[in-house]
């Protein structure tokens, strides 16, 4: 069977040396391959350009440090932030959920005190709220799902009480790839005082992201998921949120004056980065949001919605292919085949030479509610073209044939 993509191919393949010639590597909702561009910028940063920041008066670490605050306001343009000051660089969006959750949740909120998750949320936005829940006496609520997967924004109009003081959700789910209407959700909180953050993990390499139009309260995302590198990623907060905060961890930095009897902290964003900062990191993400801003993030969107149509398409018809989420989903096909373990799948297709996932995506409650342990899933990027959709078809078919 032949599965062809209605799309203008953004032909940018060559661009990633880890995907070779008939590799189809479609787990880019775990990590998406690296273009040259973050390649060379991340050697370039340990090589002759590598310096320290904030601290050095020689002028390689002015230039470095010069380098380093030109990538925080690269960030605040591409995320439509209203200052740079309101970038906080995190190892990822994990840590970034922590920080707020601990240091805003953790001191605002207090027994008797509601948080409101959805369904389809990722471990990290589950589990740092229940800690803090734990420990202030607050209870946590559910928002259910629509018959095809969705965020139920209904429900959670009916839900909200003004005893919710947080909700946390995700912008993109990385299971079913729907898409929340970001700006209700904010509006729905707004209405009952509740501060909203949004985990922008699975939208900001496939979405325009504006949080100033979004106006949700904290937006977080990770580096890696965006063409850039691993242990870099970005917490936005509202500034007068961030001031108000205490710092997450104490060290380098972070200060304004140490005494023995008494520290006073920076202002944000320093004050939340204690310790010499990731760099390298930096300037990969830095060179990560060119690329892909560079290509456009409309055409990025569009190519990989064509993609997954065609896979939809061409999973249908296999008989025994159950598949999860939207029609409309962004850049994510999450299926399984009755009979067959997910993780069997995804050894088959490797050896057909195509890259899944296969597990619960950290996502535990949400295969419960699937009512499956586990699900396969294929998820697009820049580098993927109709050939790929093709050759994921043909492995499924090889599958469905091995296991009657």
């Amino acid at each position: 069977m032949s599965v062809s993509a209605d799309t203008r191919p953004l032909d940018v393949v060559a661009d990633f040396p880890a995907i070779p010639a008939g590799y189809a590597y479609l787990d880019t909702a775990a990590t998406a391959q690296k273009p040259r561009p973050v390649l060379d910028a991340i050697a370039r940063g340990y090589g002759e350009t590598y310096a320290t920041v904030h601290r050095g008066v020689y002028q390689r670490s002015a230039d470095m440090t010069l380098a380093f605050e030109a990538a925080r306001r690269r960030v605040a343009e591409f995320i439509g932030a209203g200052s740079p000051d309101e970038i906080v660089f995190t190892r990822g969006a994990t840590e970034g959920i922590n920080l707020v959750a601990q240091c805003w949740a953790g001191t605002q909120l207090k027994a008797g005190d509601r948080i409101l998750l959805s369904m389809l949320e990722h471990h990290s936005n589950i589990v740092p709220w229940q800690m803090v829940a734990e420990r202030v006496g607050a209870a946590i609520d559910v928002v259910p799902l629509t018959a095809d997967g969705r965020i139920d924004l209904d429900a959670m109009e009916r839900m909200l009480r003004p005893e919710h003081k947080l909700v946390a959700l995700a912008h993109v789910s990385n299971v079913l790839g729907s898409v929340l209407d970001v700006s209700r959700a904010v509006a729905l909180a707004h209405k009952v005082g509740a501060k909203i953050l949004i985990d922008g993990c699975q939208a900001v390499a496939r979405l325009p992201v504006d949080v100033t139009k979004l106006g949700c309260d904290f937006y977080v995302f990770s580096g890696h998921k965006l063409y850039g590198p691993t242990g870099i990623g970005v917490l936005w907060g509202r500034g007068e949120l961030l001031e108000a905060m205490p710092p997450y961890q104490g060290g380098g930095s972070m200060i304004d004056r140490v005494t023995f009897e008494r520290t006073t902290y920076a202002p944000p964003p320093g004050r939340f980065e204690a310790g010499t900062p990731h760099i390298v990191g930096v300037l990969g993400l830095h060179a990560a949001i060119d690329y892909v801003a560079g290509i456009g993030l409309d055409a990025i969107h569009a190519h990989e919605t064509a993609l997954v149509a065609a896979a939809r398409d061409g999973l249908e018809r296999i008989n025994s292919v159950t598949l999860f989420g939207p029609e409309d989903s962004a850049g994510i096909v999450s299926f399984a085949i009755e009979g067959v373990h997910p993780h069997d799948i995804g050894t088959i297709l490797d050896e057909e030479r195509v890259a899944i996932r296969a597990g619960h995506h950290c996502a535990q409650p949400l295969m419960e509610r699937l009512g499956v342990p586990a699900t396969a899933r294929a998820s697009f990027g820049v580098y993927n073209s109709a050939a790929d959709v093709d050759a994921l078809v043909r492995g499924l078919e090889r599958v469905s044939r091995i296991f009657g």
